[in-house]
């Protein structure tokens, strides 16, 4: 683990339950230097210190937890993950509680984002300490996005939202109080085949 400093107190919480409907395949599995972004995503939180690590999953559950294979990370499965990453989120910090229950808050991070390593999350909580803000999330320009970190007193206003909303709609909400911490290619999310041949142009994708 790197950081181990910085990221004291904080979990990690990896949203890996959708169905990939845009993809037409499970982007949890896509390999990335023969990593599944998933495994990437997960292997991140815990090097950088994170602690506990809890990663929601849901469709193709047991191809992904299987994908997590040698991570010391907890899974929660999510259900009802085609009524929207809301209820993904509710069920991560509900786990995340259960593992560590005083947690100062917790990193949100997307499967989805191989640009994403060990050394960009712990930059978030260096941020979060640093500024005293209750919020440090990554940024691309003007754009706020997860990987995010939100401290504890935000875990109600996580777990209020509805549907489809992620944690983008607090970063949204009040910027003013989020700490923006710069990362390289606004973060990469592979959504779609195009997505995803953008991303092996950076290099990796396999």
């Amino acid at each position: 683990m790197t950081e181990t400093a910085e990221t004291l107190g904080f979990g990690g919480l990896v949203l890996a339950a959708g169905p990939s409907v845009r993809m037409g395949e499970p982007k949890q599995l896509l390999l990335w230097r023969g990593e599944p972004l998933v495994h990437r995503a997960a292997r991140a939180a815990v090097e950088a210190g994170l602690w506990p690590v809890v990663v929601v999953v849901g469709a193709c559950a047991e191809e992904v937890r299987a994908a997590l294979a040698g991570l010391p990370v907890a899974t929660v499965l999510n259900r009802d993950h085609a009524a929207g990453v809301s209820g993904s989120l509710r069920r991560g910090l509900s786990r995340l509680g259960e593992c560590a229950p005083s947690l100062a808050g917790a990193v949100i991070l997307a499967c989805d984002q191989p640009g994403v390593d060990a050394a960009h999350v712990a930059a978030l909580a260096g941020a979060l300490r640093v500024t005293g803000r209750p919020v440090a999330a990554s940024a691309d320009g003007g754009a706020l996005m997860v990987p995010a970190l939100f401290s504890a007193a935000l875990f109600p206003e996580l777990r209020a939202l509805d549907g489809d909303e992620g944690a983008e709609r607090l970063l949204s909400r009040d910027p003013a109080r989020v700490a923006p911490v710069p990362l390289a290619h606004g973060g990469c999310h592979v959504d779609t085949p195009e997505d995803w041949r953008r991303a092996r142009l950076m290099g990796g994708g396999s």
